[in-house]
């Protein structure tokens, strides 16, 4: 007879709890496959027991941090609308679906025990970076202006958006910036003001990021508005409920986020 293996150490099991299960898919992956299958995220997201808030925020989040957009939203026809996934989001299942099966191999491994990964994995967790920042893009470092004090880096984001930060000449070498390097954008929604048919010659904000309201979610005071860029990104920005009635903004508005290069924090994975 073939021996069975031992049962787990409870090491095992703790990390199982840190990582998530081998036989449960992650939520994002899940989300995405019942969009490809329905083609809408609210009947998505009733399916993996998601809200539709929570479903575009997770989607939304994925998609900034993804090289191409990984949905695109489909207006009118025979079906009256809804979403899809583009090929960059059929790839991402994919790969997905890939390193679901290498963490099962991963998991079966480490029922032997082998102390030295679980401590790397520990540490790796302690460093994992969690942000409260809406707006987090992935971009590359299009060129750096070095002054006597700070530096101006422009990041090229996907499509033909771009976004300037002011960071101290010491940051860019601590992060060790060059030109062609993977950086992550990070702006507060807070700091996103939204205007009307602004001219970005006439504004002192570096950064004007022109698009289209996507939704606008109410609250008691303060509005959370989403806007749709053209390279496929999204730009959260967080207004009282008086600006939102006095600019008259709704869905499919054309819009403008304004955000000050002071605001851009970048950091490197």
């Amino acid at each position: 007879m073939i021996p069975r293996p031992s049962p787990p150490a409870p090491d095992s099991v703790f990390l199982q709890y840190m990582l998530g299960s081998s036989n449960r898919k992650n939520p994002v992956v899940a989300l995405l496959e019942e969009i490809d299958h329905c083609g809408s995220i609210n009947q998505a997201a009733k399916t993996v027991g998601m809200s539709y808030k929570a479903a575009w925020e997770r989607i939304e989040n994925v998609n900034n941090l993804s090289p191409e957009p990984l949905i695109r939203r489909q207006v009118g026809g025979s079906g009256g609308g809804g979403t899809v996934l583009t090929e960059a989001g059929h790839g991402f299942i994919q790969r997905a679906h890939t390193l679901q099966r290498e963490f099962t191999s991963f998991l079966n491994f480490f029922y032997f025990s082998p102390e030295e990964a679980f401590n790397t994995l520990k540490t790796l967790r302690r460093i994992e970076m969690k942000i409260s920042a809406r707006n987090v893009w992935l971009g590359n470092v299009a060129q750096i202006e070095k002054g006597a004090v700070n530096s101006v880096v422009t990041v090229a984001l996907k499509g033909q958006d771009t976004i300037v930060s002011v960071i101290t000449d010491n940051s860019v070498q601590r992060l060790e910036l060059v030109p062609g390097a993977e950086v992550l954008a990070i702006v507060k929604a807070p700091s996103v003001l939204l205007g009307l048919e602004v001219d970005p010659k006439k504004i002192s904000a570096r950064n004007v990021l022109e698009g289209t309201v996507n939704r606008i979610v109410s609250g008691a005071v303060n509005d959370e508005v989403i806007i749709d860029l053209a390279g496929g990104n999204t730009v959260t920005s967080i207004l009282t409920s008086e600006s939102v009635r006095r600019l008259g903004l709704r869905e499919g508005l054309r819009v403008a986020a304004v955000i000050k290069a002071s605001d851009v924090l970048l950091a490197v994975a």
